[in-house]
């Protein structure tokens, strides 16, 4: 069954499971796309019915984005310059980090446990997930950082509760977007910072394809089993 709904600040694409929810993965789009973007993935993940996640895809908020002459669209932060280091607007990304962790405090209401709540983003989706799963002051059930880069390496505050936390990041070799090296130098860091990162890469571009889509299903069932 498929919903929307919206919260006091964001709306989103809600995938219930075909049982009772215990699980919930939050699901960040990329630049200019909106909380239908991976909908279509969730078939494909080939999921067992008794892992029961319900699956939240927020849609950005509409801002000017720089780089694409100050253009209208999703955006979960405005792209200053594109440099390689990815010049951003720290501010709007953390204030995007806040208005996610409504969707897990949501979740929680509901009575699903924090450490049963993944967060993945792709692209721009997936700095923000960086900055939201590892300074949450709750203990989350994982994180998936899909063709993104680690955006607030420099500003951010670690909290030790996530010190366990399940992180699986994704790149594709060919990524003419991302380079594939900013996916490098995130799982890099977390490494020296003793967290437990698998860092895997995919002959695609700026995508998902079915070898990483097969990967997202059995990193989802291990870390919820």
């Amino acid at each position: 069954m498929t919903s929307s709904f919206k919260t006091p600040t964001l709306s989103a694409v809600e995938i219930e499971p075909t049982q009772a929810a215990t699980a919930s993965v939050i699901w960040m789009h990329g630049l200019g796309a909106d909380g239908n973007d991976f909908r279509d993935v969730i078939p494909a993940l080939n999921l067992p019915d008794s892992l029961a996640i319900r699956f939240i895809f927020p849609n950005a908020p509409k801002l000017p984005v720089t780089v694409n002459n100050g253009f209208v669209m999703p955006a979960w932060y405005d792209i200053l310059a594109m440099d390689i280091d990815r010049k951003i607007d720290t501010e709007q990304l953390v204030n995007s980090a806040k208005l996610i962790d409504e969707f897990i405090e949501r979740e929680i209401e509901r009575g699903i446990a924090s450490e049963r709540i993944i967060i993945a983003g792709f692209s721009q989706g997936g700095a923000v997930g960086y900055e939201l799963a590892l300074s949450h002051s709750k203990p989350l059930g994982g994180l998936m950082a899909l063709s993104t880069y680690f955006a607030t390496k420099d500003t951010i505050t670690l909290n030790p509760v996530n010190q366990n936390l399940p992180i699986y990041i994704a790149h594709g070799s060919y990524d003419g977007v991302v380079p594939p090296v900013l996916g490098e130098q995130a799982h890099q860091l977390l490494k020296e910072k003793q967290y437990t990162a698998e860092y895997k890469t995919y002959p695609m571009e700026h995508s998902l394809c079915i070898e990483q889509i097969n990967d997202i299903s059995a990193w989802l069932q291990a870390s919820l089993a």
